[in-house]
């Protein structure tokens, strides 16, 4: 090679940036493939193209080294377009099959715990043992928690049913004691109730003298006439003691009306006894005269007498009693005026069985009467609620 070749040689090296001293490897590329061409038969462009790709050559190898590499890490690049998007539909089908398993796992898992919560030796559990995994992780409000009854006055307290049996039997014998008492109190003066109770509902007393048929007519009569007393007196007390048995569950506001009932029960007492006295047993002592005048002479028995009288009496000191329950059952919110006119047929029904029930008259007469005054009494109290806008 002259020394126009090497000078050549030499300016191409320069202008690819290639030296001799950067690149040791390359002298020895050039020089062997300079010893392998013939000086005589190569031209000059051959030498120089040998010289630049044996210098590129290490550059290009590396690129596809690195190239390979990142093959083996990341998917195949898709150079068409429909292959792409086919690609991307394959990952995210991929993607939800992967959800649905692990949702699946976590449904089989609740199952499975459901199951051994249920101690019946694997039997499967229900839906309501599985935990929803929609919900599973969302914590619990007071809104979620299940509805125990109507929240009391902080003065309630939770006590066994055999506690609240023991109490209100206790209170009851308070209310037959105090009943008990006004009745000795008043037998020793039942000799001149009875006397007043015979002229007053019995036509011609002197002429018609009550008849004993058995020894104990007498004192037993009395005893009733007695009771008379103990029922009105046993009447608030037993509204008081069935207001000391609800007070740890009552409202400030309840206990006021509780309360006032004790006195109202007892003018209402009167007030029944008084209508009895005055208007109900005149009407069914002359309702049974007229009735076998005609057909026989009549003979007062007084055990039967009396029987009527106090029955009767004392019957209608509880019905009209009526109006304060219905006034209470109001105030304290068990029941509405709506609800009462509502369901007016069936107490109209309950009033009618209830007065054949304890009326000693079998003619019908005493439970036809009793019945239209309680059934009054309940349309009374209905009618005066709705007046006031209550």
């Amino acid at each position: 090679m002259d020394d126009s070749d090497r000078s050549r040689d030499d300016d191409s090296a320069a202008a690819d940036g290639s030296t001799d001293e950067a690149e040791p490897g390359s002298d020895g590329a050039v020089d062997g493939g300079s010893e392998a061409d013939d000086p005589d038969d190569s031209p000059a462009s051959e030498s120089v193209e040998s010289e630049v790709t044996a210098e590129v050559e290490p550059e290009v190898g590396s690129a596809e080294s690195d190239a390979d590499e990142s093959a083996d890490e990341r998917p195949e690049t898709l150079s068409d377009p429909d292959e792409v998007v086919e690609a991307e539909d394959a990952g995210r089908s991929d993607a939800l099959d992967d959800e649905s398993e692990s949702d699946q796992g976590s449904v089989d898992d609740a199952a499975g715990a459901g199951t051994e919560a249920a101690g019946d030796g694997g039997a499967p559990a229900t839906t309501a043992d599985v935990a929803d995994p929609a919900t599973a992780g969302v914590p619990t409000t007071e809104d979620d928690e299940p509805f125990d009854g109507i929240e009391g006055p902080e003065t309630d307290e939770e006590m066994p049913l055999a506690a609240h049996i023991e109490e209100m039997m206790r209170r009851l014998a308070v209310v037959f004691l105090i009943g008990g008492l006004a009745t000795l109190v008043v037998v020793t003066e039942s000799t001149e109730l009875i006397n007043y109770f015979w002229s007053y509902h019995i036509p011609a007393p002197m002429e018609n003298r009550p008849r004993l048929y058995g020894p104990l007519e007498l004192p037993l009569t009395r005893l009733k006439v007695a009771g008379l007393a103990g029922v009105v007196v046993g009447l608030p007390a037993f509204v008081y003691e069935t207001y000391r048995f609800m007070r740890p569950g009552l409202y400030q506001t309840e206990r006021r009306y509780y309360l006032a009932a004790v006195p109202t029960s007892l003018v209402l007492g009167g007030i029944g006894i008084a209508f009895a006295h005055f208007l109900v047993l005149p009407a069914i002592f002359s309702y049974f005269t007229t009735y076998t005048a005609d057909a026989a002479t009549i003979a007062f028995g007084l055990a039967e007498t009396f029987n009527l009288i106090v029955i009767m009496l004392a019957f209608m000191a509880i019905v009209f009693q009526i109006p304060l329950f219905i006034m209470l059952a109001i105030m304290m919110n068990l029941v509405t005026r709506q609800w009462l006119e509502a369901k007016r047929l069936i107490f109209w029904g309950s009033f009618l069985g209830i007065a054949f029930l304890f009326s000693p008259d079998p003619t019908g007469m005493a439970p036809i009467i009793v019945t239209l005054t309680m059934i009054a009494l309940f349309e009374g109290t209905l009618a005066i609620l709705r007046w006031t806008g209550n």
